[in-house]
């Protein structure tokens, strides 16, 4: 049996809102590169989670910036993210693995800014959709 649309949108909403949590836990304890990351994923899975409340029978890809165009199919508010939260992308892979990078490695490479900047952007994905589906928890 397929799970109720908006009930599975708000279980990935929740997740994403567990590793926005985690990535706000990450910059605080400098780990930049993590950060980063885990804000990626948290509008990558709040994107998801939205599509899943529409009726989504598989949402796949990684992209933010795809997942707002697919979102923005269904309303212009999310589809008008992808200039703001877009840029995320370039968090999926590089701040995970030096090869994905001219030099150095990922720990070394992302700060604070691009961890205070993903964060404020994933925040917004989420409360946008949030907004769209109700709380979360609810």
């Amino acid at each position: 049996m397929k799970p109720d649309p908006l009930a599975e949108g708000r279980r990935w909403l929740l997740q994403a809102e567990h590793d926005l949590d985690d990535a706000r836990y990450a910059e605080a304890g400098a780990r930049y590169s993590l950060a980063c990351f885990l804000a990626q994923q948290a509008a990558e899975k709040a994107l998801k989670g939205y599509l899943y409340a529409r009726g989504a029978d598989a949402v796949l890809g990684h992209s933010v910036a795809d997942l707002c165009d697919e979102a923005g199919r269904h309303d212009v508010e999310l589809g008008k993210l992808k200039a703001e939260a877009g840029p995320l992308d370039r968090y999926y892979i590089q701040t995970r693995y030096p090869n994905s990078l001219p030099g150095g490695i990922p720990a070394e490479v992302f700060d604070r800014d691009d961890a205070e900047k993903a964060l404020r952007v994933a925040d917004r994905v989420i409360g946008v959709v949030r907004q769209k589906l109700g709380k979360a928890s609810e």
